[in-house]
């Protein structure tokens, strides 16, 4: 199979081998093939199997100039997503056949009018009780695409708020729902029936994950997590459990959103665009915050719990935000919470104004800002700057903790639907550097 020095793999290539080996005996007309892609894989008695990477491959040929596909049944829906070729689907090899013999008696396939661009989520903010200074620090993160960490004893809630995220981000546009599937399809992650992905991923490797697992890689690369969490969230529960090593392949897709992965015969890059939730405790037992139970860590002991996670990694997440414990009265309540869709609004409409101002420049929210937009689009009063020298000099927050705090207001000021950033804005924004206020980093 030409070029014999690029590496084959799958099930696709039964079908057009079964229809070359055809052609080579005078069965079928070779010149029939030539204006056909023809990909499937097949079973023992002569069906026609799905296999994965359609949406790709369609999008390929496309490019290339080819205009007929035939594939499996299973496979129609999916390749139809992509506009401008003719797809002829097939339930077995004698099917495949006739379409080839016979193409004029076979009508290419017609997806339904409007394919299914539903997003529906199985979880809401309206679930969570309590907890309202941090629904809000999800909020933020969420309008200006913030990196956040939650910090707090076991229980406090910090994974049932995170699963909510995706329900408070923007609905996905029928673009990034494709780029989403395509990694999906070549994974073979498609849930079954589904040709379409249309929430946002959320991905929750455990702490036990391997550098392959979580940025891609193997024999045949392959994505990651921080490809799977594309468009969507990747969720890394209980930080410092996370092997150092490990983490530390983080910092170049959350700089680059993309990774790329070197082999001897070959490179490949995927798209790795995700917000990074992580939560953890404050020190190995969890209680050296909690009022009610007490810690029975040393000194010493937080210390190297805390140093797990390195000052690089760190330096990438804007906001942290400490998760007490929940109230009886919280929990005891039976009203419910603002409703994701009610947050996601306030989201949208604070994404659109990043989008306006930074139109043409290559980014898309203000956690992307370099030095030299800081310096445009964060301008502050000469209160506000008191108030930073205030709290970089009494609480001694870190130089980089200065442009973090400066994002973070940009951000909450977009949620207000203002321009100009106020001391109020920076006051909260402050509220969200907590580590740097407790001197642990």
């Amino acid at each position: 199979m030409a070029p014999a020095d690029v590496k084959k793999e799958g099930s696709s290539f039964d079908l057009p081998i079964a229809l070359g080996l055809l052609a080579a005996s005078d069965q079928i007309n070779p010149e029939l093939l030539e204006d056909f892609l023809v990909v499937g894989e097949l079973a023992l008695d002569g069906g026609l199997r799905r296999v994965n990477g359609i949406l790709p491959i369609a999008s390929m040929m496309r490019n290339d100039g080819i205009k007929k596909i035939i594939l499996p049944a299973e496979n129609a829906d999916e390749a139809a997503l992509v506009t401008g070729i003719e797809i002829y689907r097939a339930e077995s090899l004698n099917e495949a056949v006739d379409i080839i013999r016979a193409e004029k008696l076979f009508s290419p396939y017609q997806p339904p009018e409007d394919q299914d661009f539903r997003c529906e989520y199985d979880v809401d903010f309206a679930d969570v009780k309590g907890q309202e200074a941090v629904k809000r620090a999800l909020e933020v993160a969420a309008a200006g695409g913030h990196n956040l960490l939650m910090i707090g004893p076991p229980g406090s809630g910090k994974t049932m708020l995170a699963k909510r995220m995706p329900t408070i981000l923007p609905v996905m546009t029928k673009e990034e729902a494709l780029e989403v599937t395509r990694i999906y399809s070549v994974t073979g992650m498609l849930p079954p029936g589904k040709s379409l992905i249309t929430e946002r991923p959320f991905r929750s490797p455990h702490h036990s994950a391997s550098r392959p697992g979580l940025v891609g890689g193997g024999m045949f690369p392959r994505p990651g997590e921080v490809s799977l969490a594309h468009r969507g969230v990747l969720f890394l529960d209980e930080l410092p459990e996370f092997d150092r090593n490990v983490l530390e392949v983080l910092r170049q897709p959350i700089e680059d959103r993309k990774v790329t992965i070197s082999r001897a015969n070959q490179t490949i890059t995927f798209p790795a665009s995700f917000m990074m939730i992580a939560s953890m405790n404050p020190c190995p037992c969890g209680f050296a915050s909690d009022p009610v139970k007490e810690c029975t860590c040393s000194q010493g002991q937080i210390k190297r719990y805390l140093m797990k996670i390195s000052g690089p990694l760190m330096d990438r997440i804007d906001i942290h935000i400490e998760v007490p414990r929940l109230k009886y009265d919280d929990l005891s309540s039976y009203r419910p919470g603002e409703p994701s869709s009610d947050i996601r609004k306030r989201v949208e409409a604070a994404r659109m104004r990043q989008l306006n101002r930074f139109k043409g420049k290559k980014i898309f929210c203000n956690s992307d800002m370099n030095s030299r937009m800081l310096k445009e689009y964060c301008k502050i009063s000469d209160d506000s700057k008191s108030l930073m020298k205030a709290a970089i000099e009494r609480l001694g927050l870190s130089a980089r903790a200065h442009d973090r705090i400066l994002k973070l207001a940009r951000t909450i000021a977009d949620i207000d639907g203002v321009d100009e950033i106020t001391t109020g804005h920076i006051a909260e924004a402050i509220q969200y550097r907590s580590l740097d206020r407790t001197g642990w980093i």
